[in-house]
């Protein structure tokens, strides 16, 4: 498969090639390779297969997912969550704060949190309860998450302090395990944010970051953020990466805070 074909594929599935431009090639071989165990000889014979067969479809959209992920990845988001938004958040939901994180890829996002939380609450004393919704399109991804097994390269914004308590290094596997104290209130379940009912209101905190608004285009962005925004809490915070941006239609639903590149 070439770029003009993997172009065209891009937009069969509302995907930007802006957003794959980068990864193209790793995730066109995964495609070539499925084309050629179902038999597809070009381009327009496994497109008609892709309409036809629901199962293929579901198998080419997870193929099509980009798990490039780290713990603590845009550190200065994270220090203001620790500092401002968190404890904020904190103080006006005693009875508990749900989070949504959407589309979580391997877990790192969602554990950092997990870190940030303990450490807050060692810092502070009690704090309300805190559930965390856990969700990616990818089965193997999410698997990977609940297993909690990460190479040294994932961990490499994480400071040696947080890696000795939080993880635990296996020698065999050359792989660090997460500590079972970070899994607890974490639901870990398959969604697409396109064709999935958002789930049920209401969460104080929904990290939606470099997936809907980096590889959709932006009529499908725009469906899939009105989703997600309608089961965000009216006080609530919503993150998104800190190379993305607001489509123009969805401006006026959010607005910029003034010291990082996300929105509430």
């Amino acid at each position: 498969m070439d770029d003009r074909d993997f172009r065209r594929l891009l937009k069969e599935l509302g995907l930007s090639w802006r957003g794959y431009r980068r990864v193209r090639k790793g995730v066109r071989k995964r495609i070539g390779r499925h084309m050629r165990q179902g038999g597809f000889e070009t381009l327009d014979a496994y497109l008609e297969g892709l309409k036809r067969d629901e199962r293929l479809m579901n198998e080419c959209r997870q193929l099509m997912t980009v798990s490039i992920s780290r713990f603590f990845r845009d550190r200065n988001l994270w220090r203001l969550l620790q500092e401002e938004i968190l404890p904020g958040l904190s103080a006006l939901h005693a009875a508990g704060l749900k989070v949504w994180s959407a589309g979580c890829a391997s877990g790192e996002e969602v554990y950092s949190l997990k870190i940030v939380w303990e450490t807050l609450k060692e810092a502070t004393g009690p704090l309300p309860d805190l559930q965390v919704l856990a969700t990616d399109m990818n089965p193997d991804y999410l698997l990977r998450a609940e297993t909690g097994l990460y190479p040294e390269s994932s961990l490499k914004e994480v400071e040696q302090p947080f890696k000795s308590k939080y993880f635990q290094y296996i020698e065999k596997e050359a792989f660090y395990r997460i500590n079972d104290q970070l899994r607890v209130g974490i639901e870990w379940r398959v969604h697409h944010l396109l064709s999935d009912s958002p789930p049920a209101p209401c969460f104080q905190l929904i990290f939606l970051r470099n997936n809907l608004l980096t590889y959709y285009e932006e009529g499908s962005a725009v469906e899939g953020l009105r989703r997600v925004i309608s089961t965000l809490d009216g006080g609530g915070f919503l993150i998104i990466g800190a190379n993305e941006h607001l489509p123009t239609e969805a401006i006026g639903l959010l607005r910029p805070h003034p010291r990082f590149r996300y929105v509430f």
